[in-house]
């Protein structure tokens, strides 16, 4: 099995969203995950995400929507008016993004500004007011009330819907710059979400690549799976995180598969001791600005091959035998690896494989490609260590089911 997560620290719209301030369209966002919100400052930002849209015949039904053009910009302060010796920065108050001017708006409605509301007064209750009808009813403001109308309607011509059938979203930010090969020699990834969309490509193409031969499954007996997981930057306990009972559940049915009607019982927890779970999310490549940082002995290359993370404090969950498997992986396939562990006055993140590790107790092993600046708007990796991970992937679901039993542990 291969484990990875497909999410990454990034904005999202507030469910009330509509702001405006000294002449600016503003957009109201929250923060997902714990990015290096700096970086987001002055990048061309479009939306996308999850619509609910009510259908004519009353259903409830999901679009997704990508508005591939810059609509939103977060402005940083001249350093004329702040010179800060850091960029220091409220995530409440200074990290909304800007959509356009109201003046600019208006225009293109042709509407008049809003009057200033009037104070609010306590209400009558002389009359009894009258009970609406269950379709006039509505428990929340629509969508156009709490966001702003144009934004609105972009959203519906994306997900070629009219706006008043819109119920809901689930929208982010992100940045329009395109991914790209850089480098003196293009040997450089410069790309958004990396972390952890590198890896999960990885398990991807590896499967595809495992089962191009028509006899790939013939003396197979295992089963090559992977499972990407949502929200893994902000904990994983969500239904559809890796701490949920997803995995567990997709294993404990696939398990009986070709059981014995006296071997049910069991099947789950032989499948889960004959197993073995990579955990594969990116790692750090070292940073020649801040060498320093990293151990001596374990700074990661770009392009030199997928590294294997190992932490005593259980922060990741490589093991020897876990290296012992994946060395001889990589022999076969003829891939470079390295080794990984922060220094010991650095703290150290960590991934979804101990939580897997201890909720299926099956072997486990962490690694991931070289990236720089995990968690920026903008990433950095390595051309060629995506080949080195779907090749070492690829090996690994071929040579599992033989390797497996030559490793021996007491």
């Amino acid at each position: 099995m291969i484990g990875a997560h497909t999410d990454s620290p990034t904005l999202r719209v507030k469910p009330v969203s509509k702001k405006q301030s000294e002449g600016f369209i503003q957009v109201g966002v929250e923060t997902y995950g714990g990015g290096l919100w700096h970086t987001w400052f002055d990048r061309d930002l479009g939306i996308a995400g999850r619509v609910m849209v009510k259908t004519e015949e009353g259903n409830f039904v999901q679009k997704l929507v990508k508005i591939a053009r810059p609509i939103l910009r977060i402005p940083t302060l001249a350093i004329h008016l702040d010179r800060q010796e850091t960029f220091t920065f409220n995530k409440e108050t200074q990290l909304f993004p800007i959509a356009g001017l109201v003046a600019a708006e208006l225009n293109r409605t042709g509407e008049a500004p809003e009057p200033k509301a009037p104070e609010p007064t306590a209400p009558d209750r002389s009359d009894t007011p009258n009970t609406p009808s269950d379709e006039s009813f509505a428990p929340l403001k629509a969508p156009r009330e709490r966001h702003h109308p144009y934004i609105i309607e972009l959203i519906a011509n994306e997900a070629k819907v009219r706006s008043s059938s819109i119920v809901d979203f689930e929208l982010i930010l992100y940045d329009t710059q395109p991914a790209c090969i850089g480098g003196l020699n293009s040997e450089l990834i410069f790309s958004a979400r990396l972390d952890n969309l590198g890896m999960s490509y990885c398990s991807v193409a590896s499967l595809i690549n495992s089962l191009n031969s028509p006899s790939a499954l013939d003396n197979e007996r295992c089963i090559r799976l992977i499972s990407l997981f949502d929200n893994e930057e902000i904990g994983s306990t969500t239904a559809q995180g890796a701490d949920s009972n997803l995995l567990p559940s997709i294993i404990r049915r696939l398990s009986v598969i070709g059981s014995g009607s006296d071997q049910t019982d069991t099947a789950y927890e032989q499948t889960l001791a004959t197993s073995f779970l990579i955990s594969a999310d990116m790692a750090h490549s070292v940073n020649p600005n801040y060498a320093a940082k990293y151990e001596n002995d374990h700074k990661p290359e770009m392009n030199k091959g997928t590294v294997i993370k190992i932490n005593a404090n259980a922060r990741y969950t490589t093991n020897a035998p876990g290296i012992a498997l994946i060395q001889e992986v990589a022999r076969r396939a003829k891939v470079p690896l390295q080794l990984f562990v922060v220094r010991n006055d650095s703290s150290c993140g960590s991934t979804i494989g101990p939580m897997l590790a201890a909720s299926l107790g099956t072997r486990t092993l962490d690694l991931g490609n070289p990236q720089l600046s995990m968690h920026s708007i903008r990433e950095t990796g390595g051309v060629y260590d995506v080949g080195y991970g779907v090749q070492l992937f690829e090996s690994f679901f071929e040579h599992f089911g033989e390797l497996e039993g030559k490793i021996f542990v007491d």
